[in-house]
């Protein structure tokens, strides 16, 4: 080799020892993820996941609860609530033309509302009744109605209630629930005998 052409050769650096070189090794070794990438992917996963859990559960809570089901949770609530605080709670049923029906349970100051759909309360009228059956009674189109009613039910701080019943009224049908006072749960009551069998 000619001493100009060695001279020259000395000049440049060998291939591997260049930048561009480096970096194109470097991209061709690290093919994987960094952590950081991974928690990002996993942090949109659980996002889309929490949204789509939350929008389905919405749409399945949409469904229009029965008057007896928003009863039974104004119910559990009073009675929680006066074993928490330690004083009386009223339940009362309230017909507001402007804020519609709904089942009130108030400690006297603060009262929390179980409100009714309009779909479960067209035509509805609740009232709370004492327990001894029969006491006032009339026939309304062939459903016996009984009329002696209580302004509302207390719950004591002991977990117990006045013994009531709650009749649900609505079109001439009418049904009762009866509440155990001791523990404020549904009374179950046999079957009649006398009843015709269902054919």
């Amino acid at each position: 080799m000619s001493e100009p052409f060695r001279a020259a050769r000395a000049r440049v650096p060998p291939v591997h020892s260049t930048p561009v070189f480096r970096q194109r090794t470097l991209r061709a070794v690290r093919r994987g993820f960094t952590v950081l990438e991974l928690l990002l992917a996993i942090a949109i996963i659980a996002l889309l996941g929490g949204v789509l859990i939350g929008g389905s559960a919405h749409l399945l809570n949409d469904q229009p609860t029965s008057a007896d089901e928003i009863f039974w949770k104004a119910v559990q609530k009073a009675r929680k609530e006066a074993l928490k605080s330690g004083h009386e709670i009223r339940l009362t049923f309230v017909d507001d033309r402007d804020k519609g029906k709904a089942f009130l349970v108030s400690d006297g100051i603060t009262p929390q509302a179980f409100p009714l759909p309009a779909a479960t309360s067209f035509g509805l009228t609740v009232s709370f009744l004492t327990t001894q059956k029969g006491a006032s009674a009339i026939l309304v189109a062939g459903q016996m109605v009984e009329t002696q009613t209580i302004p509302a039910a207390i719950f004591y701080a002991d977990g117990t209630c006045t013994a009531f019943r709650a009749q649900f009224e609505r079109g001439g049908a009418t049904h009762l629930v009866a509440i155990d006072p001791w523990t404020c749960a549904p009374v179950l009551t046999p079957p009649d005998p006398n009843a015709l069998p269902a054919s």
